[in-house]
């Protein structure tokens, strides 16, 4: 599997995007740290493994604790990356793994986490659940629309390549 992992950092008004290096990461503590390390303002981690899912992870000047949204919570049952890295901060799988009729119907994602993370910087609660729900958009097209709301787009573009 492959996992990429890319943060966009605020300090001011000036956005910088920057690759994470998440493979060998052993939980969010690790992550968090590493964002940390980019800013002392606003970071926005993206995650994204085999295009199956996209975590986003938020860190702020005035709120350090992290702010987590997984676009589909199965992937804490199917991924050990996924599990290691956000199972802690999101709510429990036990009910999920026991419940035989999951909310979402098959195929469709099942959203997870703080939906308004991105709010103030452009992204709504309904305008993320619209973008995760769109057919054929990939994590990385997510990724690039959240980054384009925010500002962040061009600098976001760069780094992709």
């Amino acid at each position: 599997m492959t996992t990429k992992g890319i943060a966009i950092a605020r300090d001011g008004e000036r956005w910088t995007a920057h690759d994470l290096d998440i493979a060998d990461m052993e939980d969010l503590d690790a992550l968090v740290d590493a964002m940390h390390d980019l800013s002392s303002g606003t970071v926005i981690a993206f995650v994204e493994e085999d295009d199956e899912y996209l975590a986003i992870v938020r860190i702020g000047a005035q709120d350090p604790d992290p702010k987590v949204f997984l676009s589909d919570r199965r992937v804490l049952l199917s991924s050990d990356h996924a599990e290691r890295l956000f199972a802690d901060a999101l709510p429990s799988m036990v009910a999920l793994e026991d419940d035989a009729e999951d909310d979402a119907p098959v195929g469709q994602a099942s959203p997870v986490g703080d939906l308004d993370l991105l709010a103030d910087l452009g992204t709504n609660t309904e305008a993320l659940l619209e973008l995760i729900a769109e057919e054929g958009m990939l994590p990385a097209d997510v990724i690039s629309a959240v980054s384009e709301r925010a500002g962040a787009g061009e600098i976001f573009d760069e780094v992709r390549g």
